[in-house]
């Protein structure tokens, strides 16, 4: 097997197991997050923290699509390359925070359940405030920022054809949709999960997937050569 055959396995497997451990994690989380009055259900915390091990999962594959594109992409101009490996960064580090105000609600919650000396009313307030910044983190990370990082991964896609255009386009649309989507949820035009957010997020989620499954199965494109041709040196 290639270098660059190596590279597309690896990019495709992490491709996946963002979007496994993304889903695992947003799952494990809602009884957490819909808890009423604060108290946790049975096993809710538990499911919280398996929900964070997913997203630690999360954060690596994040960060290593970055690092395993980056050789490739570096081809095709490095400034695009390094925006793309610290996008992924980015990305990876607002989930990470995410993920501590999760750790921060799970201890609250717990000494609330248990009826701990503390102040009531500062409670719910921290309560609100940590279920708040989750959920600002959420925006900003899976939806802003991997808009933008999808837009730069799919135009080098698709300008230098590392991968079939029609994965490429799906890129380029889906990147400024969920990033509009956003915004739209930021001001309050929808709910974050909605019918309106969850289709404006279809795009991406089928980019990702085809591009997953196109690397696994077929590798980079024609676009991507494995080192420089003698001829076009000459």
């Amino acid at each position: 097997m290639s270098p660059d055959r190596r590279t597309a396995v690896a990019a495709g497997s992490l491709f996946l197991l963002t979007e496994a451990s993304a889903i695992a994690g947003a799952v494990l989380y809602r009884p957490l997050l819909g808890a009423a009055d604060g108290r946790l259900a049975q096993g809710a915390d538990t499911r919280a923290l398996l929900g964070v091990l997913c997203e630690v999962v999360l954060v690596a594959a994040v960060a290593g699509t970055g690092a395993a594109l980056f050789p490739v992409l570096r081809r095709h101009g490095e400034g695009l390359a390094l925006g793309y490996a610290f996008g992924r960064l980015l990305e990876a580090a607002v989930i990470a925070l995410g993920m501590t105000a999760v750790l921060a609600l799970v201890t609250l919650r717990r000494d609330t359940g248990t009826g701990a000396d503390a102040d009531t009313a500062g409670a719910a307030g921290a309560d609100v405030a940590l279920e708040a910044l989750h959920e600002w983190t959420f925006l900003l990370g899976p939806n802003i920022a991997l808009g933008l990082n999808t837009v730069l991964l799919a135009y080098v896609a698709y300008r230098a054809r590392l991968v079939p255009r029609f994965i490429a386009v799906l890129g380029l649309i889906g990147g400024p949709l969920i990033c509009a989507s956003a915004v739209a949820v930021m001001f309050g035009a929808y709910a974050q999960l909605s019918v309106a957010g969850s289709l404006a997020a279809l795009p991406v989620f089928a980019w990702e997937l085809g591009l997953a499954g196109w690397l696994i199965v077929k590798g980079f494109g024609p676009g991507s050569p494995t080192r420089p041709d003698p001829q076009a040196t000459v």
